[in-house]
């Protein structure tokens, strides 16, 4: 039995979909490929307005998460996502807050529960493709390493997608974009260490989301109330098409013939 070509990302806040998967989902889309986006949080972590930080007096964590899940809305009509998925679990905060404490957080709902509904949406949907983060998830927000508990335990679940990728940006990439960023004169809140991003050697998939590029950038900025911290928003236009153009990701798995080096996730599968 033969099923729609389906690509399933994976996600822990509003806002995570645009920068590793942004252009995937929009080329998908394109191609004709079925696009469902799991986001597994509200984000009610997140700025409010006017840059109030969590924690701050007066910051209102369920305001926060409305206007977050209306951005995730628009980002998802932006990109072509055929069906977005809200799970609608509390955001954890960063690793070491306070807020990694409260039993509602993703990171605290025990795995059987969060990972039983993803399940069911594997079954729903039947993706040949999913991506998520890697087991750090990427820079070790608890949100993010729960996200891939979830997707590795409903995809060994089900048996359902025929390959599993990580999103990843190469080492090399990082470095590179930094500087180039500090010779342009935007200023960086965050100085990368030698270790962070992806080494090299591992990424298996290059994606070229060139077309794209314009629909990532718009998806980026549908999440305005985070726009502060997304530096990426800050740097000149060229650069910002340069970052954009490209996504890579590390093939953790893969159930069918396909090549090792991949410039198509869905190769083997058309």
């Amino acid at each position: 039995m033969t099923h729609e070509l389906t690509l399933m990302a994976v996600h822990a806040h509003p806002d995570d979909e645009v920068l590793g998967t942004g252009g995937l989902l929009a080329r998908s889309a394109a191609e004709g490929i079925r696009t469902v986006l799991v986001t597994c949080t509200n984000g009610e972590q997140g700025d409010d307005s006017g840059g109030l930080k969590p924690g701050e007096p007066g910051h209102d964590a369920e305001e926060v998460a409305r206007r977050r899940l209306a951005e995730v809305r628009e980002s998802a009509g932006l990109l072509d996502i055929a069906h977005l998925e809200l799970l609608g679990y509390r955001d954890s905060g960063m690793d070491g807050w306070s807020t990694n404490d409260d039993p509602r957080a993703f990171a605290n709902v025990p795995l059987d529960e969060s990972a039983g509904r993803l399940a069911e949406l594997m079954q729903r949907y039947r993706p040949q493709v999913v991506v998520t983060y890697d087991e750090n998830g990427g820079y070790g927000h608890p949100d993010h390493i729960q996200a891939h508990r979830i997707a590795m335990a409903a995809a060994e679940k089900t048996g359902v997608p025929d390959k599993l990728y990580y999103t990843a940006i190469p080492r090399s990439g990082i470095k590179q974009m930094f500087e180039t960023a500090r010779q342009a004169g935007v200023e960086l809140d965050f100085d990368p260490p030698d270790d962070f991003g992806t080494p090299d050697e591992l990424i298996t998939s290059v994606v070229d989301v060139s077309a794209h590029v314009d629909a990532k950038r718009k998806a980026l900025e549908a999440h305005a109330s985070q726009g502060e911290n997304i530096f990426l928003l800050r740097m000149p236009e060229e650069m910002q098409r340069a970052a954009f153009s490209f996504e890579t990701f590390v093939r953790h798995y893969c159930r069918i013939d396909a090549p090792e080096k991949e410039e198509d996730l869905f190769a083997g599968l058309r």
